[in-house]
Protein backbone atom coordinates (compact mmCIF):
# COMPACT_ATOMS: atom_id res chain seq x y z
CA UNK A 1 0.00 0.00 0.00
CA UNK A 2 1.33 3.51 -0.85
CA UNK A 3 1.42 6.26 1.82
CA UNK A 4 2.70 10.18 1.62
CA UNK A 5 4.78 11.35 4.78
CA UNK A 6 3.65 14.94 5.09
CA UNK A 7 6.46 17.03 7.07
CA UNK A 8 5.23 19.63 9.17
CA UNK A 9 8.31 21.44 10.81
CA UNK A 10 8.28 25.21 11.75
CA UNK A 11 10.55 27.55 9.56
CA UNK A 12 11.80 29.57 12.23
CA UNK A 13 13.64 26.01 14.12
CA UNK A 14 14.97 25.30 11.16
CA UNK A 15 16.67 28.74 10.39
CA UNK A 16 17.54 29.07 14.00
CA UNK A 17 20.24 25.86 13.58
CA UNK A 18 23.52 26.51 12.29
CA UNK A 19 24.72 26.03 9.12
CA UNK A 20 26.60 22.86 10.49
CA UNK A 21 23.85 21.39 11.95
CA UNK A 22 21.70 22.26 8.67
CA UNK A 23 24.10 20.33 6.84
CA UNK A 24 23.86 17.26 9.18
CA UNK A 25 19.78 17.12 9.02
CA UNK A 26 20.41 17.28 5.43
CA UNK A 27 22.84 14.33 5.55
CA UNK A 28 20.57 12.28 7.71
CA UNK A 29 17.83 13.12 5.27
CA UNK A 30 19.94 11.84 2.46
CA UNK A 31 20.54 8.82 4.34
CA UNK A 32 16.72 8.22 4.94
CA UNK A 33 16.28 8.64 1.41
CA UNK A 34 18.85 5.79 0.48
CA UNK A 35 17.84 3.35 3.39
CA UNK A 36 13.74 3.68 2.31
CA UNK A 37 15.12 3.06 -1.24
CA UNK A 38 17.29 0.76 -0.44
CA UNK A 39 14.27 -1.48 1.18
CA UNK A 40 12.19 -1.11 -1.89
CA UNK A 41 9.82 1.68 0.39
CA UNK A 42 10.92 4.17 -1.58
CA UNK A 43 8.17 5.37 -4.92
CA UNK A 44 10.29 7.42 -7.11
CA UNK A 45 6.42 9.18 -8.67
CA UNK A 46 3.49 10.36 -7.76
CA UNK A 47 0.61 7.87 -8.36
CA UNK A 48 -1.99 9.62 -10.06
CA UNK A 49 -4.51 7.89 -6.94
CA UNK A 50 -5.85 10.81 -4.41
CA UNK A 51 -5.32 10.58 -1.09
CA UNK A 52 -7.49 8.66 2.07
CA UNK A 53 -9.70 11.29 3.90
CA UNK A 54 -7.99 12.49 6.78
CA UNK A 55 -10.06 10.24 9.47
CA UNK A 56 -7.16 7.86 8.24
CA UNK A 57 -4.26 10.05 9.50
CA UNK A 58 -2.18 9.55 11.63
CA UNK A 59 0.84 12.04 12.73
CA UNK A 60 4.09 10.97 14.45
CA UNK A 61 6.60 12.82 16.55
CA UNK A 62 10.05 11.72 17.97
CA UNK A 63 10.59 13.67 21.51
CA UNK A 64 13.63 12.27 23.57
CA UNK A 65 14.09 8.72 21.72
CA UNK A 66 10.10 8.33 22.28
CA UNK A 67 7.72 7.97 19.11
CA UNK A 68 4.82 9.71 19.92
CA UNK A 69 1.07 9.27 17.97
CA UNK A 70 -2.10 11.26 17.13
CA UNK A 71 -4.93 10.11 14.93
CA UNK A 72 -5.39 12.17 12.42
CA UNK A 73 -3.94 15.15 10.63
CA UNK A 74 -2.34 17.47 13.14
CA UNK A 75 -0.06 20.79 12.66
CA UNK A 76 1.05 22.72 15.54
CA UNK A 77 0.14 26.71 13.68
CA UNK A 78 3.32 27.29 14.13
CA UNK A 79 4.62 24.14 11.83
CA UNK A 80 4.41 24.40 7.90
CA UNK A 81 4.70 21.90 4.95
CA UNK A 82 8.28 21.54 4.25
CA UNK A 83 8.44 18.00 1.95
CA UNK A 84 6.88 14.66 1.66
CA UNK A 85 8.25 11.08 0.77
CA UNK A 86 5.94 8.68 -0.62
CA UNK A 87 6.90 5.59 0.35
CA UNK A 88 5.31 1.74 -0.13
CA UNK A 89 4.46 0.08 2.96
CA UNK A 90 2.97 -3.80 3.82
CA UNK A 91 0.49 -1.56 6.65
CA UNK A 92 -0.29 1.22 8.69
CA UNK A 93 1.81 0.01 11.35
CA UNK A 94 4.81 -0.25 8.72
CA UNK A 95 4.36 3.15 7.10
CA UNK A 96 4.44 4.79 10.65
CA UNK A 97 7.70 3.01 11.61
CA UNK A 98 9.13 4.03 8.65
CA UNK A 99 7.43 8.50 9.40
CA UNK A 100 9.22 7.87 12.72
CA UNK A 101 12.83 7.83 10.90
CA UNK A 102 12.24 10.59 9.13
CA UNK A 103 15.00 13.22 10.74
CA UNK A 104 11.98 15.95 10.56
CA UNK A 105 10.21 14.11 13.46
CA UNK A 106 12.84 15.26 16.19
CA UNK A 107 11.52 18.73 15.68
CA UNK A 108 8.11 18.59 13.61
CA UNK A 109 5.85 16.24 13.01
CA UNK A 110 5.12 13.45 10.29
CA UNK A 111 1.05 12.89 8.70
CA UNK A 112 0.88 9.77 6.99
CA UNK A 113 -1.91 9.14 4.89
CA UNK A 114 -2.68 6.61 2.61
CA UNK A 115 -3.75 6.74 -0.78
CA UNK A 116 -7.01 5.49 -2.01
CA UNK A 117 -6.34 2.69 -4.72
CA UNK A 118 -8.72 3.87 -7.82
CA UNK A 119 -9.52 1.37 -9.96
CA UNK A 120 -9.33 1.94 -13.97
Amino acid sequence: MKYMLLIYEAESEWNALSEAEQRAEIGEYNQFTQDIRRTGNYVPQVPPDPLAPTTTATTVRVRNGKTILTDGPFAETKEQLGGFYIIEAENADDAIAIAGRVPGARRGSIEVRPFVKIDG
